[in-house]
């Protein structure tokens, strides 16, 4: 009988450990979770991590008022069938009440940053466990396992902390925090294959589907109230899927035949670029646009 584990396997314990060491170590925790296929996979972790008993710290969406319909839609249908306690902080109620303004180009994707802050210094929250991965982006490969913040949530890249041998520094100053990614050295290909393995539900704009679609930038975008047709565009339907889901007017969709967890792998396999790369107009304001963002607090 062999007791060798497989590559998912020593990957789920890793973020098993991850897990119980910031359960034990800092005072409040919270998930950030949106409903997207890397939040589930870290909360099918979870739950797996603390069974029988249920998940020790509440989950958190930054919800910028631009994301998909059917992506809500799933979140608020997993909050419920699990039992989770849901908080969500609303980018639009920050428009509206005048802390914030709709930027020129549309994008909420920076209007997060102080939303995010908020709701984490509102909840007493001094670790958030995120669902970013090593091969998204260039900025996400540079950062540790347990992300130092300073006091204001800011990143200094140079300011990382050595992790060796799985020995990780939860240490921080009263008004510091910590993001965590728990699924920081998997890849694209290993959460697919996780999701497969383990049964995971997902949102169904992860698999190929018809809908109205306007190229735009070299992005297939989705029509939709929240992305009309500008001035002398015109529409076309095709069959698309979504390697990442971002705010709705950013998120370009990809031409796929895959309507199913094996055909997706299979179209893993041969993909040379990150499904950020392909699919986040949010990424493509400068070659630094993540990291910019995270010196300034994002996730």
């Amino acid at each position: 009988m062999s007791y060798a584990l497989s590559s998912l396997d020593m990957l789920e314990t890793e973020a098993m450990q991850i897990f119980w060491t910031v359960v034990g170590e800092c005072d409040r925790p919270v998930m950030l979770f949106s409903g997207g296929k890397d939040s589930l996979c870290m909360l099918h972790i979870a739950r797996k991590a603390f069974a029988p008993g249920r998940i020790p710290f509440p989950m958190l969406h930054v919800d910028t008022g631009h994301n998909f319909p059917e992506l809500l839609a799933f979140r608020d249908h997993i909050a419920e069938a699990y039992e989770l306690d849901l908080r969500v902080a609303s980018v639009q109620a920050w428009i509206d009440d005048g802390r914030l303004t709709e930027p020129p180009d549309g994008s909420r994707n920076t209007l997060q940053i102080p939303v995010l802050l908020d709701a984490l210094t509102t909840g007493g929250f001094d670790a958030a466990f995120g669902g970013a991965r090593r091969d998204e982006e260039r900025a996400r490969a540079k950062e540790r396992v347990f992300s130092h913040r300073d006091a204001f949530g800011q990143w200094d890249p140079k300011q990382q902390r050595p992790e060796l041998w799985d020995v990780w520094n939860t240490r921080k100053r009263p008004g510091e925090t910590l993001r965590v990614f728990p699924l920081s050295n998997w890849t694209e290909l290993d959460v697919w294959c996780y999701i497969r393995r383990e049964g995971i539900a997902l949102p169904s704009l992860y698999l190929a589907h018809e809908r109205e679609l306007v190229e735009r930038e070299g992005l297939l975008l989705a029509v939709d109230a929240l992305n009309p047709l500008r001035d002398g565009e015109h529409s076309f339907r095709d069959t698309v899927r979504f390697r990442t889901l971002g705010d709705l007017p950013l998120t370009g969709g990809m031409r796929s035949a895959a309507r199913d967890v094996t055909a997706v792998i299979a179209e893993n396999l041969t993909a040379s670029v990150s499904e950020r790369g392909v699919g986040r107009g949010d990424d493509r304001a400068s070659a630094a646009a993540m990291e910019d963002r995270k010196r300034e607090g994002y996730f």
